[in-house]
């Protein structure tokens, strides 16, 4: 019997992003998706092209870098949605306009208050449209877990009619049991009649995502969308590397199928996305958390002391997690090691990136004695959030003596090239370091999230923070990473790339406006 492909639509840089305080600007968003080409991933959903003009460029720069998977945006169906879709995906070798509509009763009422009449007619102008863009039609019923199994039939005529070629079914609040979702999938699938691929799109609401998704896939099913870690907002969305690897594992159940996944990039992909997010997976989180192939256990350890099969169903190395690997880098390493240790972990730069990273990477070299994969991760992510013409700190000088009132010394190099120093005092050695920089650059923040993570062992250890603040109560907040062995100083990093992001963020705005 032949394999049928099991297509990945990985939306990470979409759907994922919605998880709250996973938003990432377009330096970010292209490493993951040359990352995603690298794991074998079949289509990049690489963000919703009318949403913002953030996505808009995002979309547009991933297409132009992307040239082995196909680049998608979503649209509404809308044809202002679509016309920005086609125009952002524009130089992708390969690409696909995905509109969708909702075609749940509660949804139709409330949400569109349109006729299910209406709803079919704005679904077959909306692909037909995306057809005259591209070749690559998917549509997708928005709800379609709580749809009517006989109006989707009829909708889906209706697309297919006019040129969509992948029907896709989601589970969008996550209620679905794996045995209604395969019904509904068989039930389609034979509807269907290889007329366009089914794929489905499961929502974690009730832990259920991937195990929903792999039904699916017994019943006809060829396509499922997925994010890395299981991003994705409320619950997240059903983890692409839980479904590969019990794909991959599970052969006897699934002899008909394969993916184009390379496995060995799962892990390194895991951890660029968990760095550049500020999102970790769980600790005991399937195939990639901290404790996936931690025995504690002494049964268990003398178990996989014998035969490491005892305990585990597969070798780490299979997801490209080799704890044999000690190749550790330190100040004598030369540029070719740090430049293979960059491509193994999932970085592709250009020679002025190349050169500029190496250059961090000697200054943090003569601080720290040994510099581990996750140092390496964030000293690269850190620097994603720097932008041209931005604001550049200088120097940082705390004081906060016992039962004194903490305050911080600032200097500040402006886009203009001036430096400006201030002090301030604050509720805490924090508060007061960011009310400083807000006098200082003129923009007042407010914090929404701060996080701290130490990167490797010993007293040398890099601390990665992470924050997320709101420039202006009308718009998301941005996140800014910041890494130095001193907290308080990646703190301060921290909180001035993530002004630089959004400053950047209106930038590209004021452009769009003026039709540049």
């Amino acid at each position: 019997m032949s394999k049928e492909q099991v297509i990945i639509f990985d939306t990470t840089l979409r759907d994922g992003e919605q998880s709250p305080g996973a938003s990432m600007n377009t330096k970010e968003k292209i490493q993951i998706a040359t990352q995603l080409e690298r794991l074998g991933v079949d289509v990049i959903e690489a963000g919703f092209a009318a949403a913002s003009p953030g996505d808009f460029e995002a979309i547009n720069e991933i297409a132009k870098v992307v040239k082995k998977s196909t680049v998608c945006s979503l649209a509404r169906a809308l044809e202002n949605d679509i016309i920005q879709a086609a125009k952002a995906i524009e130089p992708a070798a390969k690409k696909r306009i995905h509109t969708f509509i909702a075609t749940s009763p509660i949804h139709m009422e409330y949400k569109l208050k349109m006729s299910p009449e209406t709803v079919i007619k704005k679904a077959v102008e909306a692909v037909k449209l995306a057809k005259s863009f591209v070749s690559d039609v998917e549509f997708s019923c928005e709800d379609a877990g709580r749809s009517d199994i006989g109006f989707l039939k009829e909708i889906i005529d209706a697309v297919i009619e006019v040129g969509a070629t992948t029907i896709n079914i989601p589970d969008t609040v996550g209620i679905r049991l794996p045995n209604e979702i395969g019904a509904m999938i068989k039930e389609l699938y034979e509807h269907i009649n290889n007329r366009a691929i089914i794929s489905v799109h499961n929502h974690n609401d009730l832990g259920l995502a991937v195990a929903n998704s792999l039904a699916a896939i017994q019943n006809g099913a060829r396509q499922v969308e997925c994010t890395i870690n299981g991003l994705g907002e409320r619950a997240g969305n059903a983890a692409l590397e839980e479904i590969v690897m019990a794909l991959r594992v599970r052969k006897d159940v699934f002899s008909n199928v394969y993916t184009n996944i390379n496995t060995k990039e799962i892990y390194p992909t895991s951890r660029l996305i968990a760095s550049i997010t500020g999102i970790e997976p769980q600790p005991n989180k399937a195939i990639v958390g901290r404790n996936a192939f931690a025995h504690e256990s002494g049964i268990h350890q003398d178990g996989v002391l014998k035969n490491k099969l005892t305990y585990e169903i597969f070798s780490p190395k299979e997801i490209g997690l080799n704890k044999d690997d000690t190749l550790i880098l330190g100040k004598h390493s030369g540029r070719a090691a740090f430049k293979a240790k960059l491509e193994k972990l999932g970085f592709s730069l250009n020679e002025e990136e190349l050169n500029s990273a190496f250059k961090r990477f000697k200054e943090l070299a003569d601080k720290k004695k040994d510099i581990y994969d996750d140092d390496i991760r964030a000293l690269i992510t850190s620097n994603m959030t720097s932008v041209e013409n931005s604001f550049e700190l200088v120097a940082l000088q705390i004081m906060d003596s016992t039962g004194g009132v903490p305050s911080a010394a600032v200097t500040i190099k402006t886009p203009k090239g001036e430096k400006i120093t201030d002090a301030g005092i604050g509720d805490g050695t924090i508060d007061a370091i960011f009310k400083t920089i807000d006098r200082i650059t003129g923009h007042l923040g407010e914090l929404k999230d701060y996080k701290v993570k130490s990167l490797s062992q010993g007293k040398d250890a890099l601390a990665n923070v992470t924050v997320q603040v709101q420039f202006n109560k009308d718009e998301p907040a941005v996140i800014g990473h910041g890494l130095s062995i001193d907290t308080m100083l990646a703190s301060a990093k921290a909180y001035l790339g993530a002004l630089n992001s959004y400053l950047s963020m209106q930038g590209l705005l004021k452009k769009r406006h003026k039709g540049v």
